[in-house]
């Protein structure tokens, strides 16, 4: 027997054809979703989703059988996305400070676009444990070369970095509706404390609270 005759067969053109369907609404509930969540927040109804992507609400539940699946996909993809083209930014700038204030800028204006996002790192600290690996890995980046460069406050931890994003964040959410752009000055205050021109010491940080114990 030739390894012809032991290759895959071919699959028949209709199943083919259903699949290519299949990957087609995949992506068109995808699609649809980003922008549903970005403009309504996590609780919007999945009939809206299924609605504007053009597919039925079987289908939709045949490739995310809970809403939170397809709001992890569509969030770890906008994550993803995002945080490669600030890699790119940070890398193509020369100036360390200016990396990591372009860094949280950045953010924090993906953010006001996005309802579900803001709302996402407001509750949980970041979409998925995938999402804030790779965000924590970056902010330490950035920490690191300002740290170096001897632009950053004595002290000044990568934890810190991550609770300030988190806590801007929540900035984002509670002030944008009604005093939109409001998370500039409080980013520019927070900012400005972050500089190595502060010599005053920090606080020791507390003792981290301990996770609660099944069952109690």
């Amino acid at each position: 027997m030739t390894s012809a005759d032991q290759s895959t067969p071919a699959q028949p053109p209709a199943r083919r054809a259903r699949r290519a369907d299949a990957e087609r609404n995949r992506a068109a509930i995808i699609e649809a979703a980003g922008v549903v969540f970005a403009e309504q927040g996590c609780a919007v109804d999945v009939r809206e989703i299924a609605r504007r992507s053009g597919v039925g609400m079987g289908t939709l539940y045949r490739h995310f059988p809970a809403k939170d699946d397809l709001l992890i996909t569509v969030l770890e993809r906008e994550v993803t996305s995002w945080l490669t083209a600030a890699h790119e930014a940070a890398a193509a700038t020369e100036d360390p400070w200016e990396a990591l204030t372009g860094f949280f800028e950045q953010a924090l204006t993906h953010q006001a676009r996005n309802r579900a996002l803001v709302e996402s790192y407001t509750a949980t600290g970041a979409p998925s444990r995938v999402c804030a690996r790779h965000r924590d890995a970056f902010i330490d980046e950035l920490r690191v070369r300002c740290a170096s460069a001897g632009l950053l406050r004595e002290g000044v931890t990568t934890a810190d970095l991550v609770l300030l994003s988190t806590s801007l964040s929540q900035t984002v959410q509670a002030a944008d509706d009604s005093h939109p752009g409001q998370w500039r000055r409080l980013l520019r205050i927070s900012l400005d404390g972050l500089s190595s021109r502060n010599t005053e010491p920090l606080p020791e940080p507390g003792p981290r609270a301990d996770p609660p114990v099944s069952g109690d």
